[in-house]
């Protein structure tokens, strides 16, 4: 009797970021090579819960001619979404307002309707944290972490980050001239929420003066009183890097707004910071928010080795039978790490680890 054909499924929720359609095209590659079907849902588990939304149907099959080259590609095919929390989801009340609807059991049933024998979740906190509670339902689910803000504590690197790090590094090489030319203090906003390592990294690579994390809180006077001593004929000018969720000492991160069934949307302390510190040196302040920026275009090749990497590695804890598992990267190996061990908590910059200490001595300064 012929063993019947095993059929998985993968999502992206979340942010987007650079490397997810490398991880979906070596999905496919590697789960074609043991005959088996994949099915991509569209925009987190939307294609699941709302599949009148999309013209086929919210799950698509993908084989490896229709995934062909995709993995040098920005972005992902199949949407995403950072509203899609099945267990959060959103529907109007009689009276108009928006509430929040438990509706994890539609997608179970979904599952279990398409005949789906196990799902591959990629994404960040937000998402495997998803993906565990629906493993904990009874689906059979493999996580593969996905962030540009590096901050998933049980894997050394995920994808998305170098590539966002890189561009950052470039944007800061241009904001050099232009700052020269005016003399200006130029104030660069990246993303991060609550962990600093792409501002710590690209304020590193691209030579800035300060740089501004939520690791270590920051007294603007400081950084200010750095910056005029920095600030001379030789360099009439000064970069400043600031992590979005950076706050001063007994302050709180800068939020943008609010809304239901989605998290806070952190951002606008590059602005406050710029203000600041053109009160307080004398000199003209500029900000500039590299935000989405950073998501988009293509993976650098690290990005894609590593989405690559990812891809077949959950296929192959998939062949090997384990369950509520996210790959991981601890060089040189991919290992397999608890789902909830992966979202018990984020991984944040050490402020006395080897790159604080590095920047220190390069005379960077971090305001404390």
């Amino acid at each position: 009797m012929t063993k019947p054909t095993k059929a998985i499924s993968i999502n992206t929720g979340g942010g987007d970021a650079p490397g997810l359609n490398a991880v979906i095209q070596s999905v496919v590659y590697a789960a074609s090579h043991l005959g088996w079907k994949v099915y991509g849902i569209r925009e987190g588990y939307d294609g699941l819960l709302f599949p009148d939304r999309y013209p086929d149907g919210g799950l698509v099959e993908l084989n490896p001619d229709g995934v062909e080259g995709i993995g040098r590609m920005g972005g992902t095919i199949l949407g995403s979404t950072n509203r899609g929390n099945p267990f959060r989801a959103l529907e109007k009340a009689p009276d108009g307002t928006l509430r929040e609807v438990d509706k994890s059991d539609l997608v179970i049933e979904a599952f279990r309707k398409h005949g789906i024998d196990s799902h591959i979740a990629v994404g960040g906190d937000g998402s495997l944290t998803i993906a565990l509670e629906l493993h904990r339902k009874g689906l059979h689910v493999v996580g593969v972490p996905k962030t540009i803000d590096n901050d998933l504590r049980s894997t050394v690197a995920t994808f998305g980050f170098s590539s966002a790090v890189s561009f950052a590094t470039e944007c800061i090489d241009r904001l050099h001239t232009t700052a020269q030319a005016h003399r200006r203090i130029m104030v660069v906003e990246v993303m991060g929420r609550y962990a600093g390592w792409i501002a710590l990294h690209c304020g590193i690579a691209g030579e800035a003066d300060a740089i501004l994390i939520p690791e270590i809180p920051y007294d603007i006077q400081k950084v200010a009183e750095a910056l005029k001593k920095k600030i001379c004929v030789v360099q009439p000018y000064a970069i400043v890097v600031v992590a979005e969720g950076a706050k001063t000492a007994g302050g709180d991160v800068t939020v943008k707004s609010r809304e239901p069934g989605r998290v806070e949307r952190l951002g606008g302390i590059g602005d406050i910071v710029a203000k600041e510190l053109g009160s307080l040196t004398g000199y003209e302040a500029r900000a500039v928010v590299l935000g989405h920026l950073l998501r988009g275009g293509s993976p650098n090749a690290m990005d894609r080795i590593l989405g690559l990497g990812f891809g077949a590695a959950a296929i192959n804890a998939l062949k090997e039978g384990k369950d509520g598992v996210m790959v991981a990267l601890n060089p040189p190996r991919i290992e397999y790490v608890p789902l909830e061990q992966a979202v018990s908590g984020i991984k944040t910059v050490p402020f006395d680890g080897d790159l604080v200490t590095a920047a220190r001595a390069l005379n960077i300064s971090f305001g404390d």
